[in-house]
């Protein structure tokens, strides 16, 4: 029997962390060139990324 794992076990697999499992997660946004964290935003900036959203062009008729 193998000890690997099928792209079937991970996608039906059922995950569940507890609250002192979790870690904060750093996002990042690119802004006037250059990529910085979003807490590092000023209280004004970050309501302005918060409200931001998000779209899927369409792909027009070649």
């Amino acid at each position: 029997m193998s000890h690997f794992f099928t792209t079937e076990h991970v996608a039906n697999a059922q995950i569940q962390l507890t609250d002192d499992e979790r870690q904060p997660c750093e996002v990042w946004t690119r802004v006037m060139g250059y990529h910085r964290p979003v807490a590092s935003f000023n209280i004004g900036k970050q309501g302005e990324h918060q409200e931001r959203r998000f779209f899927a062009e369409q792909r027009g008729a070649s």
